[in-house]
């Protein structure tokens, strides 16, 4: 009997329609679009407007794209997994309330936050669960409203963040292809230099917290950079080196969507030309838990069966890893 494995075999995306320009943050803070773009890679992102609306509702349409597109019944899924750093409610899950509005009647649902590396962690979460043979179809998506954790006075964050969602369906293949290995890391070290003071346990929201701006995203940029580029770097070439891979054997390099020069970086620590690397920062910025999906519904008619990709990311906390995967279906 072949071995079972996890595989994509489906994808789905939702991006808002608003576009924040780096034009329009010229009116917002001390900036201009040579100084962003040279520095990120950022052209614009996309921002959710409208009361009401959460990280729920982009995590909704994405899979409904994804359910769309693949022809796939909503009441076979038996799993549903909302990564996310901008969850809609604290205590009640986004991804219940998801899975309920999707009409994934018979699955179970729960959150995952790992930062930027949320939807890594999930595609692994997904994948034990796959193999184990106890499910057959587990849904995963990354979703972040980052707009409703910035401060657009801050030149450090505002610059770089976006809001969107990605889907993935996993589900298990005996051919080979699908999740090969994964080299997933944390660090404690990394808790002062990316957070929100306020609104945990330690620090409860009071008119204080909020007056003083401590709900919103602090980041320590050059910090955060240095560990970024080396460790993802290192975790990128782990993978091929471990899986006795050459740059030649891989297809797509997938790297977490944080800023052009810790991608840039990745891609010339593994090897892989520019062209093999995807890449949409220009468009949407940092979505946080959404970069990863949203890069392969982006890249989806590009990917071929038996591509073989490399995933990579990094967040704050500190989280980061790599994750090999081999492409399971032609578009």
């Amino acid at each position: 009997m072949s071995k079972i494995t996890a595989a994509i075999t489906a994808v789905g995306k939702y991006v808002p329609e608003y576009v924040l320009t780096n034009k329009e943050l010229e009116t917002f803070v001390d900036t201009n679009d040579e100084w962003i773009t040279t520095r990120t890679g950022i052209k614009e992102r996309r921002i959710l407007k409208g009361e009401g609306l959460g990280t729920s509702f982009m995590a909704i349409k994405a899979a409904q794209d994804l359910l769309h597109k693949s022809n796939t019944n909503p009441e076979e899924i038996d799993l549903v997994i909302v990564a996310t750093a901008t969850p809609d409610l604290m205590v009640a899950s986004t991804a219940v309330y998801t899975a309920t509005e999707i009409g994934a009647i018979n699955a179970f649902a729960y959150d995952l936050q790992a930062a930027c590396s949320s939807f890594l962690y999930g595609m692994s979460t997904a994948a034990s669960y796959i193999e184990s043979g106890r499910y057959k179809k587990v849904l995963v998506i990354g979703a972040d409203k980052m707009s409703s954790i910035i401060d657009y006075t801050d030149r450090a964050t505002c610059i770089i963040f976006g809001d969107g969602a990605g889907a993935a369906l996993f589900e298990p293949n005996s051919e080979g292809f699908g999740l090969k290995d994964e080299y997933l890391r944390s660090d404690g070290i990394g808790r002062e230099f990316l957070k929100i003071d306020a609104g945990g346990s330690i620090l409860p929201p009071s008119l204080e917290t909020v007056k003083n701006g401590q709900h919103f995203v602090h980041q320590e940029g050059k910090t955060v950079f240095k560990y970024a580029v080396s460790n993802m770097a290192e975790v990128s070439e782990k993978m091929l080196t471990r899986n006795n891979l050459t740059k030649e054997d891989i297809q797509w390099l997938v790297p977490h969507q944080a800023n052009k020069r810790i991608i840039e970086a990745t891609a010339n620590r593994v090897g892989v030309e520019p062209e093999k690397v995807m890449v949409n920062i220009h468009k949407y910025g940092n979505t946080t838990s959404a970069t990863l999906p949203l890069l392969l519904a982006d890249y989806e008619n590009q990917l071929k069966k038996g591509d073989n990709l490399i995933f990579a990311a990094f967040g704050g906390g500190f989280t980061w890893g790599a994750i090999y995967l081999t492409w399971a279906y032609n578009s």
